[in-house]
């Protein structure tokens, strides 16, 4: 199962909340040159071409699925001039920019203080690092995904999402994201935690949610059939403790951003 635009727009509206809010805290500024790392299907670097005429914008995605959706924002009649996409891995980035950016793809990526020191080495004099991750591993949903994903550990070949032992995540607290940009020489750093609220239709509800991101990996690793035995099997886990009607589901976010002096 690769990564499918349709499943993950199921929840356009929630999931670009958090990327509104992170494109309201980039400053003002003359970039050069913008990279939107793990972008997805473009909608963002779409914005940031708009919104940055200047500026040379790069979309940087692992997921053909996802560039092929993207490439629509370089062909229409509205597409900007200064916009466009590749396909590449976050760790092999190359090149210098004047704005990093990057919403909901940096926990997939493990050892965050030695990514971000990464990052660092690529953003110029003057430069603005933007970075929207979730939060959510420590939910119920999470953690009976990854109790599933244990039962099938041998049809997965032992894998776990981040590489880290299940129930683990890369991602950091906003506090360690801030000290660890302060120690990097980072000036103006604002790092927040936000919760936007989503209610969904009970357990069903929750799994299709899940569809859309954090089942990709493990359902992408299995055959067809034990991956309908995997979804079953959360299901299952989900209705036990979701058993009403209405899930509230307290969507967390941690946003930051930093300044790197010239």
């Amino acid at each position: 199962m690769p990564w499918n635009p349709d499943q993950y727009h199921r929840f356009k509206d929630a999931r670009s909340a958090p990327a509104r809010d992170l494109q309201a805290m980039i400053p003002e500024r003359d970039y050069g040159d913008i990279v939107d790392l793990g972008c997805g299907t473009g909608e963002q670097t779409a914005q940031l071409a708009a919104r940055f005429p200047a500026a040379r914008v790069l979309g940087l995605d692992s997921s053909p699925e996802m560039l092929a959706r993207a490439s629509e924002h370089s062909v229409s009649k509205d597409s900007a001039p200064n916009l466009r996409f590749e396909q590449g891995s976050i760790l092999d980035l190359g090149g210098e920019f004047d704005l990093i950016y990057s919403n909901a793809a940096l926990q997939w990526v493990p050892d965050h203080p030695a990514l971000l020191a990464q990052l660092w080495s690529h953003l110029r004099p003057g430069g603005v690092l933007a970075v929207q991750v979730p939060a959510n591993h420590d939910h119920a949903s999470h953690r009976l995904l990854s109790e599933t994903a244990d039962e099938f550990s041998a049809e997965l070949g032992g894998f776990t999402r981040f590489g880290l032992a299940h129930g683990s995540s890369p991602v950091l607290t906003p506090a360690t994201y801030a000290e660890t940009l302060d120690a990097l020489g980072a000036s103006e750093i604002t790092a927040i935690s936000k919760v936007y609220p989503v209610v969904l239709d009970g357990a069903a509800g929750l799994l299709d949610w899940t569809r859309g991101t954090a089942l990709v990996p493990y359902l992408s690793r299995l055959c067809e059939e034990d991956g309908q035995r995997f979804e079953a099997a959360y299901l299952q886990k989900l209705t036990d403790a979701f058993p009403g009607k209405r899930v509230f589901y307290a969507f967390t976010r941690i946003l930051f951003v930093a300044y790197r002096p010239t």
